[in-house]
């Protein structure tokens, strides 16, 4: 994000807490925070904020007042261990889901950034070239295994990684657990196979891959493959996400025209992560879904994929929370980044 001064912090807290403001209500607030501070001065620092595209105007004339924008809302930087010290049915959150999300700039991650994730892919590519056939699709087996793994432990799966790589290498199921249980591991290598099998097709997003990938995550599980028509709630959040299988189609399609009109690949993972696990468009198996759909990008675009194997349950949970309350990509996006670095330097490796 970039850097502003204390005065633009500060007009953004009194908008964030307030909903809007007048040049009048800025400039009473500023002043008591900062002695001689000018009107001049404040419109200076509001066309700054107009310019990064953090606050919008509202109204004209006298009635003008400033608001903030949803592509701020999207990025502003949480203090996530402070915003999850109050309990989840005392945070002050957007409970319903917010339509405004698709109005954002789609530039999720900024100039330094980019050139940080593309120096990384570079790397991953330089090591993928000095692989034989054989070494880089045993890359490719574990990679499968540890994603598998993990995103099924982010379900509650409790296979282990060992007992993962043998029931996905030798179709053995573990003692003591259940049958779905290594359904879900195998559904994952199943939807694993067939991204990377028909890679291409991803660049382009569409609401019926979308739904198809879940198809194949979700299968013989007794979950409908079909988009929701009833409520769904969801643990540790007040958050309520449509219940109307219209809106939700309306939503999975906005996302998609979203993702495909950002111009960065890395952009795309992440916008399209994080809203369809908003939405919530299935009964379950949304998050698993996002996940892969997300690595179905990277595929397309020969960008290392992610095992998520680095990060904590706890952390992975948070990241999607917020953007479940407060519609704030901020810490998945650092979460993301993580574990971009995680995979280069992990995979693929000479």
């Amino acid at each position: 994000m970039i850097k502003i001064n204390k005065r633009q912090e500060y007009i953004l807290a009194y908008i964030k807490e307030h909903n809007e403001g007048s040049i009048s209500d800025l400039l009473s607030f500023l002043q008591n925070t900062e002695e001689n501070i000018s009107k001049i001065t404040v419109n200076r620092d509001i066309n700054v904020l107009l310019d990064l595209k953090y606050l919008e105007k509202k109204g004209k004339g006298r009635a003008l007042v400033y608001i903030l924008s949803a592509t701020y809302k999207v990025l502003y930087p949480v203090n996530v261990e402070e915003y999850f010290q109050t309990e989840f049915d005392q945070r002050k959150i957007n409970q319903q889901f917010d339509f405004s999300v698709f109005d954002m700039e789609t530039n999720i991650f900024n100039e330094d950034e980019i050139i940080e994730l593309e120096a990384l892919n570079t790397t991953y590519r330089k090591h993928k070239q000095q692989l034989s056939s054989t070494l880089l699709q045993k890359e490719y087996e574990r990679l499968m295994i540890e994603l598998s793994w993990k995103s099924s432990q982010l379900e509650g799966n409790t296979y282990s990684l060992l007992d993962t790589e043998v029931l996905l290498k030798e179709a053995k199921e573990a003692p003591n657990h259940s049958h779905s249980e290594s359904v879900m591991l195998l559904n994952h290598k199943f939807a694993l196979e067939y991204i990377q099998k028909n890679a291409d097709i991803f660049k382009d997003i569409s609401v019926a891959k979308v739904e198809d990938v879940h198809s194949l995550l979700t299968k013989d599980l007794g979950i409908s493959r079909n988009l929701r028509k009833t409520m769904v709630r969801i643990v540790g959040t007040e958050y309520l996400p449509l219940d109307n299988e219209f809106q939700i189609r309306e939503a999975l399609e906005k996302t998609c025209v979203l993702v495909n009109k950002a111009k960065n690949p890395f952009d795309k993972v992440v916008l399209l992560m994080v809203c369809i696990a908003y939405i919530q468009a299935f009964e379950d198996g949304n998050k698993r879904t996002s996940r892969l759909m997300g690595n179905a990008l990277l595929f397309a675009y020969d960008i290392c994929p992610l095992s998520f194997r680095g990060v904590e349950n706890a952390e992975y949970k948070k990241a999607v929370v917020l953007f479940y309350e407060q519609q704030n990509i901020s810490y998945f996006k650092e979460l993301f980044k993580k574990q971009f670095e995680f995979a280069v330097h992990h995979y693929f490796r000479v």
